[in-house]
């Protein structure tokens, strides 16, 4: 999901810094991914009625694939969560900041969007590279040069925040044991991740060479609701089985239940209006499958293979100059062996 959802940020910001340079056309495909990599006044324009002329006649697929798209802009909302570790008293500050932050987002995107669509038709929104930048240049004038700047340092931004969480998240599964145990490892002055963030930004320079910023909004869409929906199953499951446990944040049963049936709605009908890119997006979901029980469930693997293992992990520590954190090296030795590594442990505890 997370180095999609980059490659997805990064193409937008090359498309922004780009478009002003080529007008007239859509920038270079070569000078788009170069760029992405590199990242890691005519108020009467303004016709309501454009918002509501309804050029084609949308089918039930079509609005669920709108709102599965559109969703994508509201998606960060769940980030704060994987740097729990990083923020200061985490149970009163990662509340307010979520409610602080999504009316305040849904406030500004609203009101962006029908800006968007009182100053342009359906056909001009389509055949623009960089909407935001049309609509610069259709109300203001020798100042449109602001729209496209906003934007690149928006998203150049949201790369920072997307790198940021999406790495703790690898971190945190290797130390779970889910991922390869080099994963888990910080740098030895900045303590920083460096495996996780390289991992994270290997897999978005692959993902960027393979789609368009569309058909990858789809993909992630599909993807992030689907895992979504699973993780609110699992939450009324344990509500269900688990009555008892410490919960420092709870909802009412309502909220989860009312987004399961929208989700339903979403994933059903982008289904059949998108089987091939939804397929695609299931098919991603389960390579992971053979990688479980190949690094995972298979714990006692030849002497071979946790040779091989040993070996690719010192590299990475050399490489990156990385180790174990403190705490996590006293946890290792109280805990039973890492599946992702060998029983010796030799090489990833030097």
């Amino acid at each position: 999901m997370y180095p999609t959802s980059l490659a997805v940020i990064a193409l937008t910001f090359s498309n922004y810094v780009l478009q002003p340079v080529f007008p007239n056309c859509i920038p270079p495909y070569n000078a788009s991914r170069i760029l992405s990599m590199v990242c890691l006044r005519n108020y009467k324009e303004l016709t309501p009625s454009n918002a509501f002329d309804f050029w084609m006649t949308p089918s039930v697929g079509h609005l669920a694939l709108a709102f599965l798209q559109g969703s994508f802009a509201f998606s960060g909302w769940n980030f704060l969560n994987y740097v729990t570790e990083e923020l200061v008293d985490p149970r009163r500050n990662l509340p307010r900041a979520i409610f602080i932050s999504i009316p305040l987002v849904t406030f500004v995107y609203t009101f962006t969007n029908i800006a968007y669509f009182t100053a342009m038709s359906p056909q001009e929104l389509l055949s623009s590279n960089a909407v935001a930048v049309t609509f610069g240049e259709k109300l203001l004038g020798y100042f449109s040069w602001v729209m496209p700047v906003s934007v690149a340092l928006s998203t150049f931004g949201g790369i920072n925040g997307y790198l940021f969480t999406s790495s703790r998240l690898c971190f945190s599964g290797a130390r779970e044991g889910h991922l390869p145990s080099l994963l888990a490892m910080i740098h030895v002055k900045h303590c920083t991740p460096i495996p996780a963030l390289l991992v994270c930004c290997l897999a978005t320079l692959i993902i960027m060479l393979v789609g368009d910023t569309y058909t990858l909004i789809n993909y992630v869409s599909f993807i992030n609701y689907l895992c979504y929906g699973v993780t609110i199953i699992g939450l009324i499951v344990l509500r269900w089985k688990k009555p008892k446990i410490f919960r420092p944040i709870k909802v009412n049963l309502l909220i989860p239940i009312t987004y399961l049936a929208f989700w339903a709605f979403l994933l059903i009908f982008s289904l059949y209006s998108e089987p091939i890119v939804c397929g695609v997006g299931l098919i991603i979901i389960l390579t992971g499958v053979p990688v479980f029980f190949l690094g995972v469930y298979w714990r006692n693997k030849p002497k071979c293979v946790n040779r091989l293992i040993e070996s690719m992990t010192c590299w990475g520590q050399k490489l990156c100059f990385v180790v174990y954190p403190q705490c996590g090296s006293a946890e290792e030795e109280a805990s039973p062996a890492h599946p992702w590594q060998p029983v010796s442990g030799t090489a990833v505890r030097k």
